[in-house]
Order: structure tokens, then C-alpha cells, then sequence
């Protein structure tokens, strides 16, 4: 939207505040113009000036008051009040209402027209604030709901989709690319781009009875996203146009089905793995988004302690032998085996991986997807693996008596082989193996190590504080884990801020328990020992445990309390 009399006020004031020269300023208006963007939006979308600068200028030259949108609650009266496609559309965020006068923030001077429109059709004198562009989009979302501008103009556009439903056929890469006209793939486009953006790993589409629900699950909690409540005219339409774009079918409806495809920001590209699953009231559906750039490739990235990082280096050296990473799903197993894939990715090593899914492409290694429509299974792509002479395997998953016993034995005639194991703990992976009917002399010849791991979330460093009100008995457990005096012990805890949307977290680390298969386990297992008596015995032999670790990095300022005794289980040793 290119506003000449509103740029013209900001060129003056931008120049008199000596943040651009007279001599610039006219191109900046001439390529604003060219890009249909008024002068604020270029400026900040090309890195000129940032969104603070230009606001404390207009403050400054203009008399006009700065409002922190995040620290102020609007009453849903104000927002039943005017618009959304008033509000999106001349990008502004409505405060309050009195006696006939509307507060609006805004980031950039009004133009004639906008004011005028807001008397003549809302009946409301505006008064203006200033607030940051980026608050101001943060705030339309939040109190509108999420893409409410696009379904409102899609519903204006055409008033029928308020009672039928219908498909769009088109498929988009750039999911950023600036398109005015709405429809339900920018509306899907929208969705995902603000799952990106808010570090969500997986998007949750869900059917209800006159409702449908969006979910984001970010830092493994899942988190409702505000969508406005037309949103349920469009579940179908999306549905199919998240099927067409990962290749499913859009007529079964009956069976579960999985796809993915690729789309693009501007940061990176974005792999989605979609799943669907028919409901009571239509079709689930999860999207899960795997960032192609945001991998952690160095162990010290994992969240990895000095010993434990050194034990992990020793282990992957060896020449021979199997390495399982065990875990519940989503624990991050599978970031941990790439890590240590890049760590050995050298010229004269052959590695070669067979998985399901490939959840990151990595140069330089042989990965083989696998496929059981075919038949073509881990234990059939272990055997074809063996021929094309590798010295490094890893194999995703073990899930059979026939996949454990082939990876076994490929370990055992010289390969290094990397898998996981669904277990609770490090030592209940030896049982793991076990009850598939895998001999035990096998476990104890083969297997060098066991590495359980969860994933704990960080505190927000944006809103972190001491936590006064940890219950004594924690407190005495976890001075008795890093031997120090209950007194001692100094833990922290975030109060959630706008950063981390008030949860007190952000982002995830690693908790590790490390177990070797050293001489005195593997002597054990001939006898089947339980697992507790494994676990007991690598304890004394060194073993920190889930519970220790997490004590450490609860002492260390990185998680919480609460984190650790949700996440792991009480050490009764």
C-alpha cells in the first residue's frame, strides 16, 4: 500500500532526525513506490533503519506517545468493535474506546483516507499512538486470531464458503511469497510459516463437531494457535490442499495416509513429513517440520557434559561394534546419530545408513529410505547393505528379532553400526534386546554401549529467576547427587515473558545416561540379570544416570526443577 501524504511525513521527519540524507530519501520513496510498500515497510524490510528507530523519531518530531502492545491487555469490546479487515488493512492495532474515541497504535503516520474511513464507518474519532510495527502484527494475531484477515477476505470474497466447503488445487513453494489474493493456500501457507516462525516442530490439525482445532507443539508441549472460529468452514479445503501438495489422495478419506513435500522461506527450505488419520468428525492431520539448516552436527551442540562428550567420542571411534541410542519418540535420537555421523563423515569412510523416514539429507553419505509396500524392509536393506562395502551403518530403528540379529552380526565382522531402541533407560535396552530373542552372548560380544537420552526444556534466559519454593525433599536429593549441602543448592525457574509465550522456556537440550559394556556387565548377562541389577552395577562403575545429569544442568541455570522430576524416574540406589 504506497500512502504518499503519510511518506511525505515520515521523509521529513526521518531527515530532520538525521537518520537518512535528503539525497537518499527520494529513492527510498521511488523504490517503495515500485515495490507498493510504504516507506516504513521498505525501510525495514531492506535493513535501512529498524522498526525502533523510525518509531522513536516520529515520538520525538510528532508529540506522539510510544505503547508497549506487549504489556497491554485490550478488551475484546475494542476488537468486537472494529474490524479485522479494517485493522489488517491499514495495519494498525486498536487500544481502547472512550466516549467516541478510538486508540489505534500504529508505526507509521496516518494518511487522510484512513481517518476518514475510521469515522465514517466505524462512527469513532482515532486518536493516535505509536507502537513497533513487529508489536503491532504480534498484537493483530493475538486478539484476531491467526490468518483472520485472509479468511475474512476469503468469506468477503465469497460469501458461500460460510456454508460449503471446496478444494484448491494449487500448489505453492514459496510459502512467504506476498499474494493479496486470499485464498485457502495462503491461508495454509500462513499456518505453516507461523509454526516456523514460532519454533514449532509439528502442526496439529484436528476435526470437532461444529469446531476445528490448531495446534503447534513447541518445545515438545503442544500449544493452541488462535485461529478466529470461520476457521472451521475451511478444515477441508486445507486438508486437501496439504494432500495435493504431498502428493496424497484427496479422495480417501478412510485410511490413514502418509506424504511429504518441500516448501520454502526465506531463511530455508522446510521438509514436511504430513500424516493423516480419519476421525469421528472429519480427518486428523499432523504436519511435522524438519528444518534443513537447523540441525546440530557438533556433539557439543547436543547438550552433552565434558565426561559424557568424552565417553561419546571414545565409543564412536571404535572400530567395531553396535552403538544404541534408546528413548521414548521425540526424544531425539535420531539428531544424536546424525551428530555422530558427521563427527566420522570423512573421504575414506564408506557410510551408509537405511532409515524410515530420512528426516535429514547429509552429503557425503549413502542414505536409503525404506519401503514396506515393496517388501523392502531393515532387515532385507542390511543385507544389501553388506555388499556395497561399508565401514560405518546406521540402521533407524531396530524393531524385530531379524533386524537385531542382522545388525548384531554385521558388528560382529568388523562394521561400526549406530541404531536406536524404544527403552526407558540405557540398561533396559540389554532387556530390550533380550526378550526379541536375541542370544545373550550376541548382546555381550557385539554391543559396546547403550545411550539413553530425553529431552529437557531450557528456561527463557528473557524472564529467568531464583526459584525460592523447591519442597526440601528435592532439594536434599538433588544436594545429595552433586554432593553438596542442602543449603547449597541454587535452582532457577522462568516467569514467562512475551519472548518465550509465557511458559518460562525456550528451546530444548539433551539429558544423557551412558551405559559401556564393559567386562563385569557382559559377565552378568549369560544369567539374564534384571535390569535394576544392571543399572546398580554401572552406577558403581561410574554410570551417571538420566536423573544425575538432569540434576547437573538443574544446578547449572539451564533447566528446572519441575523439568527433571517430570522427565526422568528416581534413582532407588
Amino acid at each position: 500500500m504506497y500512502k504518499p501524504v503519510a511518506n511525505k511525513i515520515l521523509v521529513d521527519v526521518l531527515v530532520k532526525s538525521g537518520l537518512i540524507d535528503t539525497d537518499d530519501a527520494a529513492g527510498y520513496v521511488q523504490s517503495a513506490k515500485q515495490e507498493h510498500k510504504n516507506l516504513n515497510s521498505y525501510l525495514i524490510r531492506h535493513g535501512i533503519l529498524t522498526d525502533r528507530e523510525i518509531v522513536e523519531a516520529l515520538s520525538k518530531e510528532l508529540n506522539v506517545p510510544i505503547l508497549d502492545l506487549k504489556e497491554k491487555e485490550i478488551p475484546q469490546t475494542v476488537i468486537d468493535r472494529v474490524p479485522v479487515k479494517f485493522a489488517s488493512f491499514y495495519k494498525f492495532m486498536p487500544v481502547s474506546i472512550d466516549d467516541n474515541v478510538l486508540t489505534l497504535a500504529i508505526s507509521s503516520p496516518l494518511d487522510v483516507r484512513m481517518e476518514d474511513d475510521i469515522r465514517v464507518h466505524l462512527g469513532l474519532e482515532p486518536n493516535e499512538v505509536l507502537a513497533l510495527r513487529s508489536d503491532i502484527n504480534e498484537a493483530l494475531k493475538k486478539y484476531y486470531g491467526l490468518a483472520s484477515d485472509t479468511i475474512d477476505r476469503i468469506l468477503t470474497k465469497d460469501p458461500n464458503k460460510r456454508k460449503s466447503d471446496g478444494n484448491q488445487e494449487t500448489w505453492v513453494e514459496d510459502i512467504e511469497k506476498k499474494s493479496e489474493d486470499p485464498s485457502v493456500a495462503k491461508l495454509v501457507n500462513q499456518i505453516i510459516l507461523e509454526a516456523y516462525q514460532k519454533r514449532a516442530t509439528d502442526i496439529h490439525i484436528e476435526p470437532y463437531r461444529d469446531k476445528m482445532r490448531l495446534r503447534y507443539r513447541i518445545d515438545g508441549i503442544l500449544m493452541d494457535a488462535n485461529l478466529p472460529p470461520e476457521a472451521r468452514h475451511f478444515l477441508l479445503p486445507m486438508v486437501s490442499r496439504i494432500k495435493i501438495m504431498s502428493n496424497l489422495s484427496i479422495t480417501e478419506k478412510r485410511l490413514p495416509q502418509d506424504g511429504s513435500t518441500v516448501v520454502r522461506t526465506k531463511d530455508q527450505d522446510l521438509d514436511l513429513r504430513i500424516s493423516t488419520m480419519p476421525a469421528l468428525r472429519g480427518e486428523s492431520m499432523v504436519i511435522r517440520i524438519l528444518p534443513t539448516k537447523s540441525m546440530r552436527n557438533r556433539l557439543e551442540d547436543l547438550g552433552l557434559n565434558e565426561q559424557n562428550a568424552r565417553k561419546f567420542r571414545e565409543l564412536i571411534q571404535a572400530s567395531h561394534g553396535i552403538i544404541f541410542v534408546t528413548g521414548p519418540t521425540g526424544s531425539g535420537k535420531t539428531t544424536t546419530l546424525y551428530a555422530c555421523l558427521h563427527e566420522l563423515n570423512r573421504d575414506d569412510q564408506k557410510i551408509i545408513t537405511i532409515e524410515d523416514p530420512i528426516e535429514y539429507e547429509m552429503e557425503g553419505i549413502t542414505q536409503i529410505q525404506i519401503s514396506p509396500k515393496l517388501n523392502f524392509s531393515f532387515a532385507e536393506g542390511l543385507r544389501s547393505i553388506l555388499r556395497h562395502d561399508p565401514d560405518i551403518i546406521m540402521v533407524g530403528e531396530v524393531r524385530d528379532l531379524d533386524t537385531a540379529e542382522i545388525a548384531i552380526r554385521t558388528a560382529l565382522t568388523g562394521h561400526l553400526v549406530f541404531s536406536t531402541l524404544h527403552t526407558n533407560d540405557a540398561a533396559s535396552g540389554i532387556s530390550r534386546l533380550i526378550d526379541m530373542g536375541v542370544e545373550p552372548y550376541l548382546v555381550a560380544s557385539s554391543v559396546e554401549a547403550f545411550v539413553a537420552q530425553r529431552l529437557v526444556r531450557l528456561i527463557c534466559l528473557h524472564c529467568k529467576e531464583e526459584d525460592t519454593k523447591v519442597p526440601d525433599t528435592v532439594r536434599k536429593e538433588m544436594a545429595h547427587s552433586l554432593g553438596i549441602s542442602p543449603e547449597q543448592v541454587k535452582v532457577f525457574q522462568g516467569h514467562g515473558c512475551e519472548v518465550c509465550n509465557k511458559t518460562g522456556y525456550y528451546g530444548r537440550t539433551a539429558i544423557y545416561e551412558i551405559l559401556q559394556m564393559d567386562e563385569s556387565i557382559r559377565a552378568m548377562l549369560t544369567a539374564k540379570p534384571s535390569t535394576e541389577h544392571v543399572k546398580q552395577t554401572a552406577m558403581k562403575h561410574g554410570m551417571a544416570t538420566l536423573r544425575q545429569n538432569g540434576w547437573q544442568c538443574v544446578a547449572a541455570g539451564i533447566t528446572t526443577v519441575s523439568e527433571i522430576l517430570y522427565i526422568t524416574s528416581k534413582d532407588n540406589f
